[in-house]
């Protein structure tokens, strides 16, 4: 099967297309002939050796497409449906893929757009998991007109939670159609957050991983109310958890998300579709960081 690899750590340009041997699930898990794989920060930064530092690599980690394969026990999908999911083997961005967390692709969506939320949706449901956030409480979402962050806004709002989010003025109004109060980040942002609530905020949730953890602790009250997904160093400097998969993945959320998808309350913009040949572009495109949405690799 052809799948994107690379073999020496840099740009864009080290990712190449190569013949892999097709894998087999294993118990519990399905293959799927891969229709479109998600793109994420995190695979230019496994390219960039940021992370993992073994070589060579397969890239990624959420996809979409037709079932071909059950793995033994498996009895809630049959090949030939549709579903979506996470992989555990950061190989999604191949012609077949092995999943052990999936969950049948809303009936609204193409497989582009399904292939957009695993990756988004679980780190987000993670996040707001790990703070408690529910029904009366009032959240800032620091970093909140990205993927993960537009992600966390709606989930909370469907859990009743007021959502406070930062975000430049040109996404401002983006963030009000999900039914965040937007703020403008950078220099007297806790000034800009108590106009709106005096006290502060219940909890705080850093995606962006933008130095704000001070600001977001004094909002929020003390460190323990704060989660980032993208500050490790200033986790560990101020007492703030940091959320990664690793530490137990929320993948109830593949199966809870249909629900709000089709009821018109939960929706995540794919920005730009590429063939997996292409994959070297959909790399520089999205680190170069202009699209709002997700990056998406379509499998003919």
């Amino acid at each position: 099967m052809k799948a994107a690899r690379f073999s020496r750590f840099g740009g864009p340009e080290v990712l190449e297309i190569v013949d892999l041997p097709a894998p087999r699930p294993g118990p519990g898990e399905v293959r799927i002939a891969v229709r479109a794989a998600g793109i994420n920060p995190s695979d230019w930064k496994k390219r960039q050796g940021l992370m993992d530092q073994e070589l060579p690599q397969t890239m990624g980690h959420e996809a979409a497409g037709v079932v071909d394969e059950l793995g033994a026990g498996v009895t809630d999908v049959a090949v030939g449906d549709r579903v979506f999911g996470l992989s555990a083997d950061g190989a999604t961005q191949a012609e077949l893929a092995v999943l052990p967390f999936y969950a049948p692709i809303p009936p609204s969506l193409d497989f582009p757009g399904a292939a957009a939320l695993p990756a988004a949706v679980e780190t987000a449901t993670r996040a707001l998991d790990r703070l408690g956030a529910g029904s009366g409480s009032t959240l800032l979402v620091s970093g909140a007109s990205g993927s993960v962050g537009s992600a966390a806004v709606q989930l909370a709002v469907a859990r009743g939670v007021r959502v406070i989010g930062t975000a430049s003025p040109a996404n401002h109004a983006y963030l009000r159609s999900l039914k965040a109060e937007p703020v403008a980040y950078g220099e007297g942002l806790v000034e800009r957050v108590r106009a709106l609530t005096p006290d502060g905020v219940d909890l705080a949730l850093d995606v962006a991983g933008s130095g704000i953890l001070p600001e977001l602790i004094d909002l929020a009250g003390a460190p323990e109310r704060v989660v980032t997904l993208a500050d490790f160093a200033g986790a560990r400097e101020y007492g703030v958890t940091f959320s990664r998969g690793d530490s137990g993945r929320a993948v109830h959320a593949l199966a809870e998300i249909g629900g709000l998808i089709e009821s018109g309350r939960f929706s995540l913009p794919v920005a730009k579709t590429f063939p997996l040949a292409a994959i070297a572009e959909a790399h520089r495109v999205g680190e170069d960081g202009r699209v709002r949405g997700k990056i998406v690799l379509v499998i003919e």
